[in-house]
């Protein structure tokens, strides 16, 4: 987390794009998730409730909750991330984050597939305000966040 700044520009950018995209999270979360599975389609199987299920991934019921959940909180953390001076995921989440990152297997090539799928879908959701300077804001924002879910990631102590 040391080292890198999270800039006033960076954060005017997210703040404004998130103020757009936020009454569309529901659609844009599951578009988001369609985008990963499009790019990575073995990353169904890091979800339980996605592993045996023949529902076609659009109309699976447990998807479009878990992608918006997942899509708001990561732009909410951005949004807070200067204010904050670091990532506001409250503790106890990030450590179920991590912990459920790590029991999944998730590597760091999911994130790098995730990270992309992130910046496409808000490309797709703000074209008019889409930029180069946009795109490092939101990246950065993400880098940040998951650093701190892979700070983490270890088994669960029981």
């Amino acid at each position: 987390m040391e080292g890198k700044v999270f800039t006033e520009e960076q954060e005017t950018l997210v703040v404004k794009s998130w103020g757009v995209m936020k009454q569309n999270a529901a659609d844009l979360g599951l578009k988001f998730f369609l985008k990963i599975f499009e790019i990575a389609p073995s990353a169904q199987k890091l979800f339980s409730f996605l592993r045996d299920s023949n529902i076609p991934l659009e109309k699976n019921p447990k998807l479009k909750p878990h992608a918006m959940s997942v899509f708001v909180m990561t732009c909410e953390s951005a949004v807070q991330l200067r204010k904050a001076g670091k990532v506001t995921v409250r503790e106890s989440t990030l450590k179920r984050l991590g912990g459920v990152h790590f029991k999944s297997g998730v590597v760091d090539e999911h994130y790098e597939v995730t990270k992309f799928a992130l910046l496409e879908t808000i490309k797709e959701a703000v074209p008019e305000m889409w930029s180069p300077e946009m795109k490092n804001a939101w990246g950065e924002a993400y880098d940040q966040l998951v650093t701190a879910i892979k700070s983490e990631m270890k088994p669960p102590l029981n």
